[in-house]
């Protein structure tokens, strides 16, 4: 008999089945009170079933759990685990601490099919989308860490690890909505923020869900010629459609737009590059995360100077635009923005 993942199923599903085999329906408040609140990795641990229910359960499903293979911890406490997943595959999350939050980048696809010029992970095979469960599971397992780590609760969740969000739409919103629902783990949807490197049309069903989660764009250049090359996305997905879509996304949510902006050595850290990048901004109401580029490797990319980052965040906050400058976190451990998959993944990678 193939069992079944159980947590593929709704409440009302585990309602049927324990109704099918003559036992009492509440059972199933009881078993998702366990998966999604409590975490459960396994059937006995729900120790408010009898045992006749917990074999029950046993002998028909099983909980696809993740699990750490491996952890690095940098010199500034980031947190870099991989995670295998039920059939092998593996993804990576980063815990992330700061002074003023403690934050779990998690990933949404095994590998991903972007092929982003400056990142690893776009390096890699696109192999699979990640379930709810396994998104949130990254979610439960870095949420402990957090915990008996550094005695500090997990504070906020981006969707900015390895894979597009967007293109694994419905798991993703299914495990925001597990993550934030007060039947699972309870934390507010104002803390979590999903990461796009740009589909105008899945911004725009973002709109007509009325999602209540943050929500970042990867934009990197504010020209057309340049964002092409980087990231070759655009070419399906222009700033001008790109720009409509933010306008409906704003228009049905009411959110303020974050702009992820990496800052690379002679292409995109001109004042020239800071004036495109300010007239963009005025699409949307928005902030702007200034991010320094971390090195992968043999890319063509560089990190730029000290001198022309000021300058070019000076332009932008003498125009009036919202910036945070991002200091990158893990980098000694490849846990840094765009280093994910960089090292040790060699199987998965083109």
């Amino acid at each position: 008999m193939i069992q079944k993942n159980i947590r593929a199923l709704s409440i009302d599903e585990i309602k049927t089945f324990f109704e099918k085999k003559g036992d009492k329906s509440f059972r199933a408040k009881q078993v998702y009170e366990w998966l999604w609140q409590k975490s459960a990795r396994s059937f006995e641990e729900m120790t408010n079933l009898p045992k006749a229910a917990r074999e029950m359960l046993s002998e028909n499903f099983v909980i696809n759990t993740v699990n750490i293979s491996t952890s690095q911890i940098s010199k500034d406490r980031t947190i870099k685990n991989v995670f295998k997943l039920y059939d092998g595959n593996i993804v990576e999350g980063v815990l992330i601490p700061t002074d003023s939050r403690m934050t779990a980048c998690i990933s949404s696809q095994a590998g991903c099919s972007l092929t982003c010029s400056f990142c690893a992970t776009g390096r890699m095979d696109n192999l699979r989308n990640l379930g709810a469960d396994e998104i949130y599971d990254q979610v439960a397992i870095l949420r402990k860490q957090a915990e008996e780590k550094y005695d500090i609760p997990l504070s906020n969740i981006v969707y900015m690890g390895m894979g597009e969000p967007l293109l694994n739409y419905k798991n993703v919103l299914e495990s925001v909505e597990k993550i934030t629902s007060p039947e699972g783990l309870g934390m507010s949807p104002q803390r979590i923020t999903v990461s796009t490197a740009g589909i105008a049309k899945m911004i725009k069903k973002l709109g007509n869900d009325e999602v209540k989660f943050n929500f970042a764009l990867s934009l990197h250049a504010a020209n057309d010629e340049k964002r092409n090359k980087i990231m070759p996305i655009n070419e399906q997905n222009s700033l001008a459609a790109l720009a409509s879509a933010l306008r409906y996304f704003y228009e049905k949510t009411n959110t303020r737009i974050t702009y992820e902006y990496i800052v690379f050595k002679d292409f995109n850290d001109d004042i020239a590059d800071a004036i495109e990048l300010e007239k963009f901004s005025r699409v949307v109401p928005c902030k702007v995360n200034i991010i320094e580029y971390n090195p992968i490797g043999d890319s063509e990319f560089q990190q730029t100077t000290a001198a022309r980052l000021n300058k070019f965040v000076d332009c932008l906050e003498s125009k009036g635009v919202i910036v945070n400058l991002r200091r990158s976190r893990g980098k000694d451990i490849d846990a840094a923005c765009g280093q994910l998959a960089n090292k040790g993944n060699s199987q998965n990678q083109k």
